[in-house]
């Protein structure tokens, strides 16, 4: 079908009002001149705009374009991930945002320098721009290749319209911009999804109906409580495997940590996190949702000959250019709130790519930079990643089949960023070489473990992929769910052995195992090298998982478990410290023989070995 005047007008709009509160925070305000105002919104947000905007970050169109798509094809078992969200975001509300918001840096990366050193933050921050830079070439190119299969709209004026007005509301108004654009594409997206539930749910007799008839069919799928790690979705695989998913997006990551340290207080970005768990749930219900209507509206309603899709992202856009085709407006609603997707997923990019490059490698060597030039740098930064986005967007349209294994990479590297701060974290004895060779370990796995899958199935030629695989059924089909879900052949293959049989870990399983492989790497090499002296670790990086987790045992056993490391503050008792010592957010006092000044965009810290004087305390 054809787009009409009103539905162009409609997407119009969107882009229209993203540009506007770019402009708005632009001129408002301190008017974007320092670096704490342009890339941590003077840390001065609340706790909903900060979750609507973590919900929105990786919320992309690949992801609204893909879950329906699972779930129209292979039934409501990937509804199960849901249960992986309460510790999925449980665990970075009590573990990860005390820590990153008491230290009060700008950068993720930062942490790791003050846990190890410098070596160890420039690894970690070329690891994570070599993530995000793929990453957002791919979510602006693949969305806009579907919807010019499906409608007609034109490629290339879609993705230079999204990627220019991103790069301008992110360069003009900072991650103040970013989180209220974040905010109202979030309305926007659910807006869309609803509106094609209930047309798509009244034309096929009702949502009882829809129920009943997917049920008859057998897509209201029962818990699978097979523990068989190989089985693509499970359970186990979808309610554990994808809590380390989840760590290391909500955790670790620099876009969603970014938004925590951004919030007015220690209690708002929990308070965040803690938001975000039941609008994660709505919307993957809407996802869930849209798939079991496709799936009856298309028992019903059959596509012709000529309209059938060449692959299975490009389902929902023709279930919905078919179910809206009588009503104006809508199907301009659905493509802006396809668009809103992308744009908040690759502003989240910008945003973060110009923090890390700023904070981590520009700032340690440029010591003297005044703030305003700083902040111009900021700028002038956001925008080049900007235009960098666009040359990617080309280059993945040059890819063809090979873009399979760049959108994988996304995934392959998330893993082990999490084992990575996960190591420093929880293991007071773990050394800076033991961090170094772990993370290129649990790199080396993810690039083995998910490479090698694709390829293994590439070499099938004709024959079907294994339900666990990384590879698309088509090199047309590019909008595989990065974070969220990949799309795999119905036809069970032949029982694999040896590598093959590995090769068929389930792609949820990802995270946890390069995380596993990072850590246990990383202790065996600080084992052999030397531990970390327990004096020379500072206790405000350290987060005392194992005592807590083996509270039962007796004190001095327990003791035993800190290493001999003590803690600035016990994080359950936050709130009576700092009324009691006077503590601005929750800021654990600096240690002695460490001199720390609180600048704008965090603090300026000595060079040299910093000693450190602990004490023990119990939690």
């Amino acid at each position: 079908m054809e787009f009409t005047v009103i539905d162009y007008s409609i997407f119009a709009l969107l882009l229209v009002l993203s540009s506007a509160i770019g402009l708005f925070y632009a001129l408002s305000g301190d008017r974007q001149r320092t670096v704490q105002e342009f890339l941590l919104a003077n840390r001065n947000m609340g706790f909903l705009p900060v979750a609507l905007s973590l919900l929105a970050t990786f919320q992309s169109a690949v992801a609204i374009l893909g879950v329906p798509s699972e779930i129209y094809r292979f039934g409501t078992e990937y509804w199960f991930l849901g249960c992986s969200y309460f510790l999925g975001l449980l665990i970075p509300a009590h573990v990860f945002i005390p820590v990153f918001y008491r230290l009060r840096i700008t950068s993720t990366y930062e942490y790791l320098e003050l846990r190890f050193n410098k070596t160890v933050r420039v690894f970690g921050t070329i690891t994570f721009i070599f993530q995000m830079v793929i990453y957002m070439g791919v979510v602006l190119y693949a969305p806009s290749l579907a919807l010019n299969a499906v409608t007609g709209f034109d490629l290339w004026s879609a993705v230079l319209t999204m990627g220019l007005v991103c790069t301008v509301y992110t360069t003009l108004g900072g991650l103040k911009a970013v989180i209220w654009t974040d905010v109202f594409q979030t309305l926007v997206m659910f807006a869309g999804q609803l509106a094609v539930i209930v047309v798509g749910a009244q034309r096929v007799g009702g949502m009882a109906r829809v129920w009943r008839l997917a049920k008859q069919e057998g897509k209201i799928s029962g818990i699978d409580l097979d523990p068989d790690p190989f089985e693509r979705h499970t359970f186990w695989t979808l309610a554990v495997g994808g809590v380390f998913m989840m760590l290391s997006l909500y955790g670790v990551n620099q876009a969603q940590v970014q938004r925590y340290l951004s919030a007015r207080s220690e209690r708002e970005a929990k308070l965040s996190c803690y938001a975000v768990f039941p609008c994660q749930q709505i919307v993957l219900c809407l996802s869930c949702l849209t798939g079991l209507v496709m799936f009856v509206y298309d028992r019903e309603h059959p596509l012709g000959p000529a309209q059938q899709p060449n692959s299975p992202d490009q389902l929902v856009l023709y279930f919905v250019m078919d179910v809206l085709r009588d009503l104006p407006g809508l199907p301009g609603l659905f493509v802006a709130c396809l668009f809103s997707g992308s744009l908040s997923t690759i502003s989240s990019a910008f945003n973060s790519l110009a923090t890390v490059t700023m904070e981590d490698l520009v700032r340690p060597h440029c010591p003297g930079l005044s703030e305003s030039r700083a902040t111009l740098l900021s700028k002038l930064m956001a925008f080049g990643y900007g235009l960098l986005c666009l040359g990617m967007a080309y280059v993945s349209s040059m890819l063809g089949p090979v873009l399979q294994v760049a959108i994988s990479m996304f995934g392959m590297v998330g893993g082990p960023l999490l084992g990575l701060f996960c190591l420093g974290m929880f293991f007071p004895c773990a050394n800076p070489t033991g961090a170094v060779v772990g993370l290129l370990a649990g790199l080396a796995m993810a690039f083995w473990v998910g490479i090698g899958s694709m390829l293994s199935n590439m070499g099938g030629a004709g024959g079907p992929s294994p339900p666990n695989s990384t590879a698309l059924p088509s090199a047309g089909n590019f909008t595989t769910v990065l974070a969220t879900t990949l799309l795999a052949p119905t036809i069970a293959p032949q029982s694999p052995t040896g590598l093959q049989k590995f090769y068929r870990l389930s792609y949820l399983w990802y995270s946890a195992h390069n995380s596993t492989t990072v850590i246990l790497v990383g202790l065996l090499v600080s084992l052999f090298t030397g531990p970390t002296p327990a004096a020379a670790v500072d206790p405000r990086t350290i987060y005392p998982v194992l005592p807590r987790l083996l509270c039962c045992l007796p004190h001095k056993y327990r003791q035993r478990l800190y290493c001999g490391v003590g803690a600035a503050q016990d994080t359950d008792r936050t709130d009576t410290a700092e009324k009691s010592k006077g503590l601005a957010n929750g800021l654990a006092p600096p240690c002695p023989g460490r001199r720390e000044e609180e600048e704008g965009q965090g603090y300026i810290r000595s060079a040299g070995a910093p000693a450190y004087a602990l004490q023990e305390t119990s939690f």
